[in-house]
């Protein structure tokens, strides 16, 4: 996290032309000392960063703006009193770039937990609107009822037009029971799978956007240097990403991405 903080740093700082002052919080801040180093150093807008950053800007005085990054999701209560840029990337990039390999594509089927990312399903269910795509968003509370979606929904999923879609979700894409589940029944029925998660690549799934950082923090930048009554408070989706391909996995779907004109900034397996 260290190292990605501070790429998006450099980010904000290529943005703000080095009008950026960086405080490292520890896990039992100083509130007092910190409004004091705010002060001292004139600052108009804090940027916080990381869930721990979040909850130290949370309790500052009121007298800054305040923007957030590099977290997944926040709980709504606490989303609406700030602008809160999300790592989850965006559906309507995802569901784009998914008709672009796989133009066939006609249905979008996810398992989510709904207290983790139900924001991020209303903006799945307008995306795949847009594109013409079926969203089936299948609601799973704990790990055994996703386990029953999942092989209830691959049971009888079509290889010619569904999809798999794995959302950040630590109760339904559980890495060591759900994922070995997941990729062995879409590998053997030729389903293809797509993850937010760029790590699932490497495992084999299709592909995953993740976070390009510098673009992030420049995003941050920009924000951080508009009036604070321009921001759109409550969690946004990733929009400054990267796409991650498995060129194994396509030829095994029997796709040919070469012909799809895609630039692919992370490929496996590595050449």
């Amino acid at each position: 996290f260290r190292s990605v903080f501070s790429t998006i740093i450099n980010g904000i700082e290529d943005q703000a032309k080095g009008r950026v002052s960086s405080i490292a919080v520890s896990a039992s801040p100083n509130l007092q000392d910190i409004n004091a180093e705010l002060r001292k150093r004139d600052v108009r807008t804090v940027i916080a960063l990381g869930r721990n950053g979040l909850k130290v800007a949370s309790a500052l005085d009121k007298q800054w703006g305040v923007l957030a990054g590099g977290v997944l999701s926040v709980p709504e209560a606490q989303a609406k009193d700030f602008a809160v840029n999300s790592l989850a990337p965006d559906p309507a990039l995802l569901f784009a770039k998914l008709k672009s390999m796989m133009p066939g594509a006609r249905k979008v089927i996810v398992v989510f937990d709904p207290r983790q990312n139900d924001w991020l399903i209303r903006l799945a269910r307008d995306a795949a609107k847009d594109l013409g795509i079926e969203l089936q968003a299948l609601e799973a509370q704990d790990l055994k009822m996703a386990i029953s979606k999942y092989r209830e929904v691959l049971a009888g999923a079509d290889p010619r037009k569904d999809v798999l879609w794995l959302p950040q979700d630590s109760t339904t894409v559980d890495e060591t029971v759900v994922m070995p589940l997941v990729l062995e029944e879409c590998w053997g029925r030729g389903v293809a799978v797509f993850s937010s998660n760029v790590t699932h690549v490497k495992r084999g799934v299709l592909f995953s956007l993740y976070p390009d950082n510098v673009e992030l923090g420049r995003a941050l930048g920009r924000m951080a240097l508009s009036p604070n009554s321009s921001w759109a408070k409550g969690v946004s989706p990733l929009r400054e990403v990267r796409l991650a391909v498995n060129t194994r996995t396509a030829s095994h779907l029997g796709l040919n991405l070469d012909g799809r004109r895609l630039r692919f900034d992370l490929v496996f397996p590595e050449p």
